[in-house]
């Protein structure tokens, strides 16, 4: 299982902060794997995670991550919109 955490926007449209995936038995899912797990779900989860996220972000264990980031059990996997910094 992984910890899936909801940061800002995406937590507003899906109405979580915080949920648990259970990943399949075979296999190491990348994050894209499980963006599109979430997607298929259909309502806002399909809005949220249309065509790959668009403009969302993701970490890994607390670190930045691609969406070809392998995912493994127990990791924790964030999604949030891009940040700026000034």
């Amino acid at each position: 299982m992984v910890e899936i955490l909801y940061f800002a926007w995406l937590r507003d449209r899906l109405g979580r902060s915080r949920e648990t995936f259970v990943l399949p038995r075979d296999g190491t899912p990348s994050v894209r794997d499980i963006m599109d797990g979430l997607r298929r779900r259909g309502g806002a989860y399909e809005e949220v995670f249309a065509e790959g996220g668009g403009a969302i972000r993701c970490a890994v264990n607390q670190e930045f991550a691609t969406l070809d980031a392998p995912v493994r059990a127990d990791d924790e996997l964030a999604f949030f919109p891009p940040v700026t910094g000034g």
